[in-house]
């Protein structure tokens, strides 16, 4: 493994924070905590942690020894000196006697001793390194750490490896008891300047940050070494047969199946040599259902995931029903492993669903409660496979038992976390055309804010390119007028997400002129963009949705020209009104699968259709200012875009309403639904 150390790094670092008020210490602290997470091989997704002991100034000028460790929250790779809490050290090393502590009362004394109660919860492992003397603690998972400590002969393979510098931990459930244990190996050795953790990790200490992340380098450099040296044979392989069936057919099945009432998930398609690897082992049944790599992962990907078969039809209902019959089992069996570690203890079930689903021959499917989760799910699973194929190339795959995964998976502090209310559109897919427009935008803006995965369709090539610098959700090119291009988009949302929840057929242009002038190709154009789109659109999400079997919701932006005509705006009214049309059909034909289908009936929005110069030229039109314009409704107050963007979020929750239209005009009696 290459050593990133730099001096001339390391010095911006402390110039850096030495500016902000922070010592060398922390500032050092941070460089090598950055240095190891940035590396997926030792650190992932918040995991390990890291401790620097230092002197910090409190507010009533009193010195404080402190230390400084990872805070919940914060992942090693981009920490900053507010993700390393100072915790007053003297409480904590008065606990070395402690024979005994709850992680409940573990956690409360760790934030009552905090210099600054609005810092982030110390690390669970916090007593472990402040009991250890040195200046510098670092923690990991690496990869090739884990492969030699997931055998039946790991210690005596890690003794060789390692040698007498190093100590050796058996599997002890993270909290104050692995602290003592680490502090007793410790004391019986005081020359070791790093620890082995079976099944877990590894721990390097110094009193420099520059040799204690070099330790760590080294030491995972001789894992890895040893691991190349060893005897392999390559995992046998099943024959597959070729499957005509595409993760874009089948993500959609698969999120289906695993939405319960209101509670939906996000799933995320991948495939590579790694995976593809795992999972076409013929005993994969067998090493991947042995538990997680290191305890941790269990809080992400479930003890183990969940694999389909072969497939022998390349027909998308036999896998429905297959893929069926196995989420099935896959939840009985996991109420089963709940119900026998459970007994006598005061616990709430997680729910039963996987988080990892290998479809042989077609990929890995990563399921989360969002589309981060689902990523840390399959970044975690990918981490999994890498290191359970590499053991079974020279040995036999063996970690924890079940029910010490079982304790991890439940632990306390887990469990705290389970009643986190959830936001209305978790777990659900929204796509949004013409999504860079006015109301686009802000429709994009209040579905985020309810917690869905939303993704921006619209045919604005460099405007994709400019947003999505400053967004993190999926921005896509998509010409609406062509199925061919809504199809392309709706594979990678599929590939990506899942599926699709809510389709808002947002996407149109304005013409005007009196109609027997409008040019035939111009009037055509205006059905393209303004019926013909939502259709391609709404037809294809239909699809989707039929393959989730999961209901869904269709939202169209109708305009109010679709029932009160305007002046010379024929060609835009009539689209618009047959729009209408197709927003009701579509409640008509699909309400029977759950399917819902409502529009919304805007008016004077201020939007690229009702420009400012279109704005201007109407209020001159009708002798008032252009804010009299923009007011003149019943309610005398201008409507925004962001009334809109509620109007569809509104129209998305209503499980009961299904052919509706919601006006939001602020009142006009002549453009009414009649």
């Amino acid at each position: 493994m290459k050593n990133n150390w730099s001096e001339v790094t390391a010095n911006q670092f402390i110039k850096k924070y030495s500016t902000q008020g922070h010592t060398r210490d922390l500032a050092l602290r941070v460089y090598t905590t950055q240095l190891l997470g940035k590396n997926k091989k030792l650190v992932l997704h918040g995991g390990g942690n890291t401790s620097v002991k230092t002197e910090v100034k409190d507010i009533d000028s009193k010195t404080y020894e402190v230390l400084c460790v990872k805070g919940s929250g914060w992942d090693m790779g981009d920490i900053e000196p507010e993700g390393l809490p100072a915790v007053k050290l003297d409480p904590l090393l008065s606990m070395i006697t402690k024979k005994q502590l709850s992680d409940e009362d573990m956690v409360s004394f760790q934030k009552r001793n905090l210099l600054n109660i609005k810092s982030p919860n110390p690390s669970v492992e916090t007593f472990l390194h402040a009991f250890l003397p040195h200046k510098f603690v670092d923690h990991t998972h690496a990869d090739a750490i884990l492969d030699v400590t997931n055998r039946p002969d790991s210690l005596r393979l890690c003794k060789k490896i390692f040698g007498p510098k190093v100590g050796y931990v058996p599997y002890i459930m993270p909290g104050f008891l692995l602290a003592k244990k680490v502090f007793e190996i410790y004391q019986n050795n005081p020359e070791v300047n790093c620890l082995i953790l079976l099944n877990h990790g590894i721990f390097t200490f110094s009193n420099s940050a520059k040799e204690s992340y070099d330790l760590m380098i080294r030491n995972v450099t001789l894992a890895e070494s040893a691991i190349k040296k060893m005897k392999s044979k390559k995992l046998k392989q099943i024959k597959i047969s070729k499957c005509k069936l595409s993760p874009y057919e089948i993500a959609p099945v698969l999120k289906g199946l695993l939405t319960e009432k209101d509670n939906s998930f996000i799933i995320n398609y991948r495939l590579n040599k790694d995976i593809k690897y795992f999972m076409n082992g013929v005993n994969v049944n067998k090493y991947s259902h042995l538990g997680t790599v290191t305890p941790d992962h269990v809080i992400r990907i479930k003890p183990y995931p969940l694999i389909i078969d072969p497939i022998s039809s390349d027909n998308i209902n036999t896998f429905q029903i297959k893929a069926k019959h196995a989420i099935a089992k896959y939840k009985s069996e996991y109420k089963s492993y709940y119900k026998k570690y459970s007994k006598g203890k005061n616990l709430t079930m997680l729910d039963p669903y996987p988080r990892i689903i290998y479809v042989t021959g077609i990929g890995m499917f990563s399921v989360g409660d969002n589309y981060n989760a689902s990523l840390i799910a399959g970044d975690v699973a990918e981490t999994n496979a890498r290191v359970i194929a590499s053991v079974e190339e020279t040995s036999t795959y063996q970690t924890i038992k079940e029910k010490d995964i079982f304790d991890i998976e439940y632990w306390s502090l887990e469990q705290a976390k389970i009643n986190k209310s959830r936001k209305s559109m978790q777990g659900k897919v929204v796509v949004i055309t013409g999504s860079l427009g006015t109301i686009g935008f802000e429709t994009y803006k209040v579905f985020k804010e309810q917690g869905a995965e939303v993704v921006l369709l619209d045919y604005n090539k460099s405007k994709i390119k400019e947003t999505q610098l400053n967004i993190p959700d999926l921005c896509l090119f998509a010409d609406v007028t062509s199925r061919k291009s809504v199809q392309n988009a709706y594979r990678k949302i599929c590939e990506t997400f899942g599926g699709i929840d809510v389709l808002v057929s947002n996407a149109g242009s304005v013409s005007s002129g009196p109609i027997g002038t409008i040019s035939d190709e111009n009037l055509k154009k205006s059905f393209d963009d303004n019926f013909f789109s939502h259709q391609i659109c709404a037809s294809e999400a239909v699809k989707v949705m039929l393959s989730q079997k999961s209901r869904g919701c269709l939202l169209f932006n109708i305009s109010k020209q679709s029932v009160n005509p305007g002046l010379n705006f024929g060609s835009y009214g009539l689209p618009k009104s047959a729009l209408l049309g197709l927003c009701k059909q579509y409640a008509l034909d699909y309400g029977k699968f759950g399917i819902r289908s409502n529009g919304v009936n805007a008016d004077r929005i201020k939007s690229g259709i009702l420009n400012s110069s279109m704005i201007k030229t109407r209020a001159k039109a009708r002798n008032v200012s252009i804010d009299l314009y923009m007011r003149g409704n019943l309610l005398l107050d201008e409507v925004t875009a962001h009334d809109v963007a509620l109007a569809f979020l509104h129209l998305a929750l209503s499980k009961r309403s299904t052919g509706a239209i919601l006006t939001v005009d602020g009142g006009n009696i002549a453009a009414s639904m009649r």
